[in-house]
């Protein structure tokens, strides 16, 4: 798979083609230079995965009223 086919991926198919890419550099039945050329695919793999989550981050940041997040939300303390 090259590198403009495994960028166009969304996160479902690029997590479990990631998935499937360590079981078999795992197996350890792979040359050098076939898990090298394995791991820079799981790097463009990774890359893929992580701009599909910071986009999915900015689209709740924006549909949310404050553009607060549950990690940015702190509730005030109550005297009662």
């Amino acid at each position: 798979m090259n590198t403009k086919k495994i960028e166009s991926l969304n996160f479902e198919s690029a997590m479990a083609e990631l998935e499937s890419l360590v079981t078999k550099i795992e197996a350890g039945n792979l040359s050098l230079e076939e898990s090298l050329k394995e791991f820079e695919k799981g790097i463009t793999l990774s890359r893929v995965c992580q701009k599909a989550l910071t986009n999915a981050e900015q689209r709740v940041k924006i549909l949310s009223e404050d553009g607060e997040t549950e990690d940015d939300f702190s509730p005030a303390l109550s005297n009662a």
